[in-house]
């Protein structure tokens, strides 16, 4: 009867570690849909002007 209960304690004193495991590697996964629901946390690039220096280079391409 010792033997079952030290590996009861053993077993009871694994237990936080392994919760506080799985808590830090599953954040981030259930972080994620909530991150997908909100549309103002999309991070955009302002948009590029355009010079038009593709069209000036390729009528040059085409007559040399």
């Amino acid at each position: 009867m010792n033997r079952i209960v030290a590996n009861a304690l053993k077993t009871l004193r694994l237990l936080p570690r392994a919760a506080l495991i799985l808590t830090v590697l599953s954040a981030p996964v259930l972080a994620v849909p909530s991150m997908r629901a909100d549309a103002g946390s999309t991070i955009e690039a302002p948009a590029l002007k355009k010079n038009g220096v593709g069209f000036v280079l390729l009528i040059s391409l085409r007559r040399g």
